[in-house]
Parts: C-alpha cells; structure tokens; sequence
C-alpha cells in the first residue's frame, strides 16, 4: 500500500498568536459592517473557533473585542504619518495621505463607524482612541514641518486640516470614493498650503513655514 501523504501538522497557537487572530477577524468584519451589525458569534466563525474561546480571550464580551480592534486600527492609522524626515516635506505628506486614503478604502463602513460615532460601542475609551489618533497625527505633521515649540495658532491649523482630511474621507465614502483617491489627495495636500497660507497672514511663526515652503510647490 502507497503511505498516506501526511497532512499539515496541527500547531497550538500561542496567546498572543490567537488573541492577534481574533482581532484579525474582528477587524474584518468592522471594515465592512458597523459594530452593531458584528456579533461574537460572527467573530468566532470568521476566525474558525468556537464562541466561548472568543470569550475566554475577551471575556468583556462584544465591547472590550471592539475597544481592541479600534485599539489595533488606530495603531494602524498613526503609522500612516510616521514618514521618514528625508525629502521634500509635501512629497512627505503625499505619501502619508496615500497610505490614509488606503486605510479609509480597506475598511470602508468600518472607518465611517469608527468616525462617525453615534455607536451603541461607542465610550469615553473609544472616543479617546480615536482622538489620540488625530493628535499623534498632529505631532507627526508639527514634526515634518520642522516646528519644535509651535505656537497655538500653528497648532490649530494642523488639527483644523487633520479634522479636514477626516471629512473628505467621509464623504468620498459616501460620494462612491469619487474623485479617485490620487485626485482627493493632491486637493487635500492644496488645502493643507492655503490654510497655513491664511494663518500666515496673522502669525509670524507660519509666515517663516510658509516661506520655507514655496520651494516644494
């Protein structure tokens, strides 16, 4: 008799390794559906186990599984502005809005729930999460521009854009992502430059920012 070909050997995953599965599979379901819309049981059968193992890794049940699986997008979504200082800062920032507008087209409703709110998952931890996002974002930006001690009014206009940029992304969601993505984002890097144009009309520290940059336009 031919000696049956052995199948793939069965490996325990670790911990880490399951927990990291499980948040896999949560994150696929709330990109494309809202976090009412996902159940334990949706969770479990995406990942391949059973809905008291979904438990005994997340034994707050539906929300803590959901506070964790914003907790990984939003690592994610920092990492979108975390660009090497090297080159010239709006070449930077295009790069970082691509990965952005890549991350707001891969997770679809999930991005719209997440900024939306209005969530019955929705909670001060949530709300946090997703604020600590915008200023790391903001602290990335401050950073690519060189601004060691930015004063208030440079501030205000990095967080007004990133506030921007999360409604563009909305409502290119809701307009069938139209204009493609390229398009949205040399207009939201535009924007970015007439905005810090207009606060340079009032503070000196932006003016000198400004100046710094007509070489890159």
């Amino acid at each position: 008799m031919t000696p049956q070909a052995a199948g793939p050997a069965y490996r325990r995953l670790s911990v880490e390794e399951r927990r990291s599965q499980l948040l896999d599979a949560a994150l696929s379901l709330f990109a494309h559906r809202d976090p009412e819309g996902v159940s334990l049981d949706d969770v479990a059968e995406r990942a391949g186990v059973s809905r008291p193992l979904v438990y005994r890794y997340f034994p707050g049940g539906k929300q803590q599984l959901y506070e964790a699986a914003l907790r990984s997008a939003a690592d994610e979504l920092e990492k979108c502005f975390d660009e090497p200082r090297e080159g010239p800062l709006l070449g930077r920032l295009s790069r970082a809005l691509d990965r952005y507008l890549a991350f707001v087209d891969h997770h679809d409703a999930g991005f719209s729930a997440l900024l939306r709110g209005g969530s019955v998952a929705e909670t001060s931890r949530t709300s946090a999460i997703v604020d600590g996002v915008r200023r790391a974002a903001a602290e990335h930006i401050l950073s690519h521009l060189g601004a060691t001690e930015p004063g208030p009014r440079l501030r205000m206009t990095v967080r007004m854009w990133i506030t921007a940029v999360e409604a563009a992304s909305l409502i290119w969601l809701d307009e069938d992502k139209q204009p493609p993505a390229d398009e949205l984002r040399d207009w939201l890097v535009e924007q970015f430059l007439a905005v810090l144009s207009v606060t340079a009309r009032r503070d000196p520290q932006t003016e000198a920012l400004v100046l710094a940059l007509a070489g890159d336009v």
